[in-house]
């Protein structure tokens, strides 16, 4: 594992794209949070609180349409122009003073949610030209560890700046870490040819082809089908939580936070391993390990023991992040250049959209059933997501009565490509 995490910190363009990745997410992390609090100090509603969060995920709906443009301009000049964007962008936040002005804040983080899903396609784009594919799997483990590490750090940080010094700050260093995320993205080494010249009209098109390739790709499809099914089933349990500690384990509130921590600390030590694990298994293996460790860490939050629900919550960081970088990984390795853009963001959609879903369902169930409902239906979707890595593999074994396979095919099957050799 150490190997391949010190190859990656030695390739200087990774070390730039995860500077660039980790500054600008830091600063979102900080601003969400903060945007949230500012809003119910302003307004003194807890709906319109929570409409911040709604804002900032819901251009992710529109991932496909977006994505089209990363496959129509160069990767590397699309991240810096859309990082120093919404580095302006930011600084508007200056101007709230009343709640008659919080409709700038919805503004802002509106157009940073659209910025977002831009620069992940971009930024998924662009690892295939800028970083070896040998090193993806270790790549992707550790940008998941800086996106789980800004989780945990940057809210805190963000609440702190704000009890302090105010929102204004809070928009300040966010708009900051966006202008250092365009310096690193700019400072990256890489040759992009020219994107193929496609008329305005062929936007569907081009949108539609996108989501061909990754649905008809029977692997693609899986994993990210897998992955949208841990996502959901992480809301519905985390949803539960505050449930859970108030019911189940008799505990104050403030005790989520342990558990949030822990879980945390479980997504890191994933993060960190994922490369090591795609060397020595399948992508379709790792996905289905971490859809089960997260199905038992779940259905361990049905106990009343503070220990073995801690326990779980370590099992839940600890699977989570596979079936995510699995998913990206393969999409990576399995989808031509030209086509990346696109079908990048529509795996993020497709894979994250569910979150929102599943988190009102959630909130919904927890305020009508006992909580141990929703945790028993979050462990059996993913244990029901975990068989579906293997059963696409089993349908791919199958001989194809259309010609013979191919030397390419072969080693794909049998998971003996360069690259990792586990993509299948």
């Amino acid at each position: 594992m150490a190997v391949g995490l010190l190859a990656v910190l030695r390739d200087r363009n990774a070390r730039l794209y995860m500077a660039g990745v980790t500054v600008s997410g830091f600063g979102d992390a900080a601003m969400l949070l903060a945007a949230g609090v500012w809003v119910k100090e302003l307004t003194g509603s807890d709906s319109l609180a929570a409409l911040v969060g709604f804002c900032a995920w819901a251009p992710a709906l529109a991932g496909p349409f977006i994505g089209t443009l990363v496959d129509r301009a160069r990767r590397r000049t699309l991240l810096v122009a859309t990082s120093s964007a919404l580095a302006v962008v930011m600084t508007a936040p200056l101007a709230v003073r009343s709640s008659r002005d919080v409709w700038v804040l919805f503004a802002v983080l509106t157009m940073v949610g659209v910025g977002t899903v831009l620069m992940d396609a971009a930024e998924t784009a662009l690892i295939g030209s800028a970083v070896p594919g040998e090193l993806r799997g270790d790549f992707n483990g550790l940008v998941r560890t800086a996106i789980e590490s800004n989780k945990l750090i940057g809210p805190l940080v963000g609440a702190g700046l704000f009890t302090l010094l105010g929102g204004p700050v809070v928009a300040l260093l966010n708009a900051v870490s966006f202008l250092l995320g365009a310096v690193a993205f700019s400072l990256i080494r890489v040759r992009e040819p020219a994107p193929a010249h496609r008329p305005r009209t062929n936007w569907a098109a081009d949108t539609a082809a996108g989501f061909r390739h990754l649905w008809g790709h029977p692997l693609l499809r899986s994993l990210v089908v897998a992955g949208a099914c841990a996502m959901a089933a992480s809301s519905l349990s985390s949803a539960a939580t505050y449930a859970l500690v108030d019911t189940g384990l008799r505990r104050p509130a403030a005790f989520a936070g342990v558990l949030t921590s822990v879980q945390g600390l479980g997504s890191v030590v994933s993060g960190l391993a994922a490369g090591a694990l795609l060397r020595r298994v399948p992508a379709r293996v790792l996905s289905a390990i971490g859809l089960v460790l997260f199905a038992l860490g779940a259905l361990a939050r049905l106990t009343d023991s503070v220990p073995v629900v801690v326990g779980g919550s370590l099992l839940i960081g600890l699977g989570l992040p596979w079936p995510l970088i699995s998913a990206l990984t393969m999409v990576q390795r399995e989808t031509p250049d030209e086509l990346l853009g696109r079908v990048a963001a529509t795996a993020n959609t497709l894979i994250f959209t569910p979150t929102g879903l599943a988190l009102l369902a959630g909130t919904a169930m927890v305020a009508v059933f006992d909580h141990r409902v929703q945790l028993l239906a979050a462990g059996a979707l993913g244990l029901a997501a975990a068989l579906l890595p293997a059963v696409t593999a089993r349908a791919r074994r199958r001989p194809c009565p259309a010609g013979p396979v191919t030397a390419r095919a072969r080693r794909r099957e049998t998971g003996t490509a360069r690259d990792g050799g586990k993509d299948a």
